[in-house]
């Protein structure tokens, strides 16, 4: 077990032991080298969880695997790329591979658009947005689905939508409308799987303190700090706030929750 995989609450009566939340579940998260994605990697760990991390850069992915394993979690890593249905195949397989089984999945992975109306974007870049941000977890869901079926039977998948895809999207219009379509990939998954025990959820991350953020922030100077202002809570999320929501979805805490694309954004669409 890891050393995650329970824990002992003491109030000033009484004793209690729970389990963690990912308790002996294995899991597959893509974009898992920084930013959500490594989070997620961590907590899931930290949770009692079995990680495979995945992403295109293998040095971060090697960086968080090793962090993982020191605090005395269960790590792996494989090289994905989310635009090659070849490669999204095997990292899932992976999984497999090296934990005999597959129950839970968060489909983080994703690129960003370079910021501005969609009338400048070239067709080459819309094309590439739309390849890693849509086809890529549409690649990703149905080897999941595959595996857990055919290994533990039930289980969860979360995609990582954006609050950008529930409202108009002036700024990363590409990215915008695939993320949209990635909330509906999710609904249809919900109710086609849902009969076998499969549950699929989405989050939508408002601004979050992320190297996405960073680059459009760059790109478009004063973009945070209008981000901010629309934000209730007054502040930009940490990666792992995002990360704290996927656990939940994927966990069996969450065992009648499924086609839900969970607003996690500080309050600013409220």
């Amino acid at each position: 077990m890891s050393r995650g995989a329970g824990r002992r609450l003491v109030g000033m009566n009484n004793t209690t032991t729970t389990t963690a939340l990912l308790a002996d579940k294995v899991a597959f998260i893509t974009g898992a080298g920084r930013g959500i994605g490594a989070a997620a990697a961590r907590l899931f760990a930290r949770e009692g969880a079995r990680v495979l991390l995945a992403s295109r850069t293998e040095t971060e992915l090697k960086a968080v695997t090793e962090e993982i394993r020191a605090a005395g979690g269960t790590a792996d890593h494989v090289r994905c790329d989310l635009a090659d249905p070849e490669s999204v195949r095997a990292a899932v397989d992976r999984a497999v591979e090296l934990y005999g089984r597959l129950d839970v999945a968060f489909n983080n992975g994703a690129t960003v658009q370079h910021p501005g109306p969609m009338d400048e974007l070239s067709e080459a870049d819309f094309d590439r947005v739309l390849a890693v941000n849509l086809k890529g977890p549409w690649l990703a869901m149905n080897a999941e689905i595959a595996a857990i079926r055919a290994t533990a039977g039930t289980g969860a998948i979360v995609n990582n939508s954006s609050v950008g895809s529930l409202m108009a999207n002036p700024w990363l219009p590409a990215y915008g409308a695939a993320k949209r379509a990635v909330n509906s990939l999710t609904a249809s998954a919900a109710a086609t799987y849902g009969p076998e025990g499969i549950r699929v959820n989405a989050v939508a991350p408002g601004g979050t303190m992320t190297k996405m953020i960073d680059d459009w922030e760059a790109a478009t100077p004063g973009i945070l700090e209008r981000l901010v202002a629309q934000t209730p809570l007054g502040r930009g999320a940490d990666p792992h706030e995002i990360a704290e929501a996927a656990a939940w979805l994927l966990s069996d805490r969450a065992s009648y929750v499924t086609g839900v694309v969970l607003r996690v954004d500080g309050g600013s669409r409220a």
